[in-house]
């Protein structure tokens, strides 16, 4: 069985997200999210998210290409993961390239493009401009 692995915030979902799960799936046959803690996120991202970590956790489980959600607490826990779940695929949007490479003595290593046209930053300036 061939494990992927991805990681991120996942706030406002939309088919950008989707997408890149889809296709992240697409290179194996189970794929694990390691989904940003809310202090994670406020402490080290410094974003607030919309939805708390549960609920966004619950609205990746209901995805069909997403077979395991486990919290991420810190940039460094990626190896850990990867030997801990034994990943062979580590797989994230190309906005990252370059960032993760290290991880190469680890697992595969894959960027894959953005939805160019929709992004958790773009949706919130939007409603932003509508108020």
């Amino acid at each position: 069985m061939k494990k992927i692995i991805t990681y991120g915030t996942y706030d406002l979902l939309h088919y950008g997200h989707i997408n890149l799960l889809r296709r992240a799936k697409a290179l194996g046959d189970y794929l694990i999210v390691a989904l940003s803690t809310d202090e994670f996120n406020w402490n080290e991202k410094h974003k607030k998210c919309y939805f708390s970590y549960e609920e966004r956790k619950s609205l990746l489980e209901a995805i069909r290409y997403v077979d395991l959600v486990i919290p991420e607490t810190c940039w460094e826990q990626k190896v850990t993961d990867i030997k801990e779940f034994r990943v062979d695929t580590f797989v994230i949007g190309d906005d990252w390239e370059g960032k993760f490479d290290f991880l190469k003595e680890h697992c595969e290593v894959v960027y894959l493009p953005r939805t160019p046209e929709i992004s958790t930053t773009q949706i919130k300036s939007d409603l932003k401009d509508r108020k």
